[in-house]
């Protein structure tokens, strides 16, 4: 059994792929989820379910959503496997996870593995590793679940973690030289990022580098635009500085490490 919120929440069995029917129930796994091997305690899966107006039945509730869940996974155990997934252990509950079985901690490691072969010098190991990690996203993290507070903010990492291992990519796939390949993929992403400015940064550099520099130029211009409609701001020194070079025709120092805006 494995379990998917890399996209829609999932619950894999084989070739089978399965979701609780009920709301609830999908999002007491997905916080049990987000908190794999730790125990959740019963104060939070109520937080979540009913933020701060829990209903005068919300301890028998969550129980029960809690009852209906423990079915479910137990119909897809294999008899004899030992303990099962979903246990109680006060002050709450705690899902068995092992390291293979879930895709968000799947991403983590093979984005660590990703960032520390960046930082040795290794970019081609790195963007390999780095790319199996974003291959693993079906779509916004948990996208067929209704999120309370609690869920929201581990959405909200995910998703952050999700950039940043972008970001380190991006660089591997520069470090590699591959400017004029990476400049579709980059007016992509400025388009769903259009507040980041590292981002932006490495379109203006990719066109740069690969001989288009009124198309860099052009970039730049649509930077400073969005970020005045948007934010009333200009352009970071870091990006300034890198409108210069396309103007004087200088090399742009390579793969800029400056943050976006958001």
């Amino acid at each position: 059994m494995r379990f998917g919120v890399l996209g829609t929440l999932e619950i894999v069995d084989g070739d089978e792929v399965y979701m609780p029917s009920a709301p609830k129930v999908c999002q007491v796994l997905s916080l049990l989820l987000m908190r794999a091997n730790r125990i959740v305690g019963t104060d939070a899966v109520i937080e979540e379910l009913w933020d701060q107006a829990p209903v005068r039945s919300a301890v028998t509730t969550a129980q029960t959503y809690i009852y209906q869940l423990r079915k479910t996974l137990i119909s897809y155990e294999v008899p004899g496997s030992g303990e099962p997934k979903l246990l109680t252990r006060p002050p709450g509950y705690v899902l068995r996870v092992k390291d293979d079985e879930l895709d968000a901690q799947i991403f983590g490691r093979l984005t660590s593995q990703g960032r520390r072969l960046l930082e040795e010098g290794r970019p081609e190991e790195a963007r390999n590793r780095l790319g199996e990690a974003l291959a693993l996203w079906r779509g916004p993290a948990l996208a067929n679940v209704a999120r309370g507070p609690l869920l929201e903010g581990h959405v909200a990492r995910l998703e952050e973690l999700r950039v940043e291992a972008l970001e380190m990519r991006v660089r591997a796939d520069l470090e590699l030289g591959r400017h004029r390949e990476l400049i579709p993929e980059l007016r992509t992403i400025v388009a769903s990022h259009p507040l980041h400015e590292w981002f932006h940064g490495r379109l203006i550099e990719a066109l740069h580098r690969s001989g288009r520099r009124g198309e860099a130029l052009r970039a730049y211009e649509d930077t400073r635009r969005i970020l005045d409609e948007q934010l009333g701001l200009e352009p970071s020194s870091e990006l300034q500085d890198l409108q210069l070079q396309v103007l004087t025709t200088e090399r742009p120092r390579s793969t800029g490490t400056f943050a976006g805006v958001g």
